[in-house]
């Protein structure tokens, strides 16, 4: 089990530094993005945070060079990433887990940032799963203003307001264990590698966008043959966006049906119990989450309360 613990809460009117390690910025939602978060907290952009090499926001020196930077700053209270794409796990080895480890801050992202978040909690620093500045546009106020509340607020979210349904091997009861929020690909691409999620003892939230069925059944086989499942006490499945074979045309409804049937025969093979529709993913809606946090799946109420806040 991680030692990891909790950063130190953000303070209304600090300095919280915005970064680009994945994927280059859409130049109006990122725009937005700010305005929203900008009403909390005084923003550290950096001037090329434009700046484009392909399908990342730069070259990996300069990516490396700019996320260090705000980690050895000590005006920086938290770091929040400006979206995800690509691109992150070709840094990680060079990132300061040193420095994050000497001054704890909240490293905010979710999609290709369930690396960085992975990375952090190796570093001894749980970090949150939450919406990125290029994506605070397209979700609902609420998920906003709670990213902006866990950040300030130590105390636990608690029980969710989330309606959700029984998935995976029949069973009842309680699951308590550490909640770890992802992306799938990422924690399936992440195993065998130095940052590797803990999973031994926890509760998998998982969500994922535009993965085919057969490809979902893969990451997951693939994270049961790694014994990456081993330990897994129950897994909550999230948003599932245009998982469909073939996709679906832009003017039909997106049906997370199928892919959420693979989740369920997987489950179910591998004897993990667990609960699907949390609102947590890369739809329009995206409650942040605590990565690390302790919390109880209730797979009688269906229903998941979050025991740890995500700051100190």
């Amino acid at each position: 089990m991680s030692s990891a613990r909790l950063p130190p809460r953000v303070r209304e009117g600090d300095v919280v530094a915005v970064a680009a390690p994945a994927g280059p910025v859409t130049e109006a939602w990122f725009a937005r993005g700010l305005e929203l978060m900008g009403e909390r907290f005084v923003l550290r952009v950096a001037d090329d945070i434009g700046r484009r090499a392909g399908y990342l926001a730069g070259p990996d020196a300069r990516r490396v060079e700019e996320f260090n930077g705000y980690l050895r700053d000590p005006d920086v209270r938290a770091i929040i990433c400006a979206r995800g794409g690509y691109g992150i796990m070709r840094i990680l080895p060079e990132l300061d887990a040193a420095a994050l480890a000497a001054d704890p801050k909240p490293i905010v992202g979710f999609s290709d940032a369930t690396a960085l978040l992975a990375w952090a909690d190796r570093a001894g620093v749980r970090g949150l799963h939450a919406p990125m500045i290029n994506k605070l546009k397209d979700v609902r106020a609420e998920d906003v203003a709670a990213l902006a509340h866990l950040l300030v607020d130590p105390a636990p979210p608690g029980k969710m307001a989330w309606t959700m349904a029984d998935i995976g091997v029949d069973a009842g009861g309680t699951r308590e264990g550490r909640l770890l929020p992802g992306n799938l690909a990422l924690f399936a691409h992440l195993v065998g590698t130095p940052w590797q999620a803990d999973t031994d003892g926890s509760l998998l939230l998982i969500e994922e966008i535009g993965e085919k069925p057969y490809a979902i059944d893969r990451y997951l086989t693939q994270l049961h043959l790694a014994g990456a499942l081993r330990g897994v006490r129950a897994i909550v499945v999230g948003e599932l966006v245009g998982c469909t074979n073939p996709p679906l045309a832009p003017d039909q409804p997106d049906d997370p049906g199928p892919a959420t049937a693979v989740f369920d025969e997987r489950m179910r093979a591998f004897g993990i119990p667990g609960l699907c529709g949390a609102p947590v993913g890369h739809g329009s809606r995206n409650a942040p989450v605590p990565w690390g946090a302790r919390a109880v799946v209730d797979l009688d109420e269906s229903t998941i309360e979050i025991l740890d806040g995500a700051v100190a």
